[in-house]
């Protein structure tokens, strides 16, 4: 029998993970063929299979769940040692994998991410958008980004600094024949874009205003489940959206978008940087962190009633 290798194991583990032999050879920076061809290798050399194959799906064999169970916690100490020793390591080097709204990284991309391999150019970053929120370390990350209110309690947050809000906007074209509704019950005689969470759930569109919250079901002949496409529809003038304020800012200073209910929806717990409180973080990780904290001073400086009323403190 063949000595099985760290990146067989690694390998395994990140099929099992993300379901697919092309997802994980994403994540693993290899072609799906050269993966396919170690599992075979590897399921050879053990002489049991690994995983059920079809053209559409792959799923772990009874063999597989075992194999993967006790390899899984090896692994990951395995991991760790190796965390520890490259945290001693001085200049930042290797990669970051991040997991995040992609709201949320549309938002760091540039002070954040960009600064960051520009600071530190041996340091790769591997960014993936997602509505979902996901387990950061069963699917192999190492930070998340977050709103605050959906930030796991068992993990370490970074505030990133600038609070988020929403804004409920309609095209000039839809409110020539629409009244512009004054409180929230006001947009159940609206068409509104209706928005399916990841889990499947419509969304309720949620105000507060002077203590008072209130949700509302909206209603609406279409429902969607990406932002893009409920702004372009709403800009088509079919009716009402509810969107993250950052995302349709550009369409409102410009005019394709009229914002109403402004006054029921006010700043919301902003955005965070989210790990495992894990010791021994690689010097990359650390620098990551201090380049995340360095970014949130600037944005509540710059965002501080000191600053907007042109005081220095």
């Amino acid at each position: 029998m063949e000595r099985t290798s760290l990146q067989d194991l690694e390998a395994v583990i990140a099929i099992a993970r993300r379901g697919t032999f092309r997802a994980a050879a994403i994540d693993l920076g290899i072609s799906t063929t050269a993966l396919s061809h170690a599992i075979g290798k590897l399921e050879a050399n053990l002489g049991v299979r690994l995983f059920n194959r079809t053209t559409r799906s792959v799923s772990l064999t009874d063999a597989g769940r075992q194999f993967v169970g006790n390899v899984g916690p090896v692994l990951q100490d395995m991991q760790g040692a190796l965390a520890a020793v490259g945290s001693q390591r001085e200049t930042p080097a290797g990669t970051l994998r991040i997991n995040a709204a992609a709201f949320a990284a549309r938002e760091i991309i540039s002070p954040l991410v960009l600064e960051f391999l520009r600071r530190y150019p041996e340091m790769n970053v591997d960014l993936v958008t997602e509505g979902r929120l996901v387990d950061i370390v069963a699917e192999g990350f190492d930070l998340g980004v977050r709103v605050a209110d959906l930030v796991p309690s068992d993990m370490i947050a970074v505030s990133l600094g600038r609070p988020q809000r929403y804004a409920v906007v309609g095209s000039p074209v839809y409110f020539e024949n629409h009244r512009k509704p004054r409180i929230p019950p006001d947009l159940l005689k609206h068409q509104c874009v209706r928005v399916r969470l990841p889990d499947g759930t419509l969304y309720r569109w949620r105000f507060e205003k002077a203590g008072e919250t209130v949700q509302v079901d909206v209603r609406g002949q279409i429902t969607l489940d990406e932002a893009s496409l409920a702004r372009a529809a709403v800009i088509e003038g079919i009716g009402l959206g509810f969107f993250m304020e950052q995302d349709v800012l550009a369409d409102i200073e410009a005019g394709r978008l009229v914002r109403v209910l402004a006054d029921w929806t006010p700043p919301l717990p902003g955005l965070c940087l989210y790990y495992p409180g894990r010791r021994n973080h690689s010097a990359g990780m650390k620098a990551f962190l201090a380049l995340a904290r360095e970014v949130a001073d600037r944005e509540r400086n710059r965002h501080s009633p000191a600053r907007r009323g042109g005081q220095r403190r």
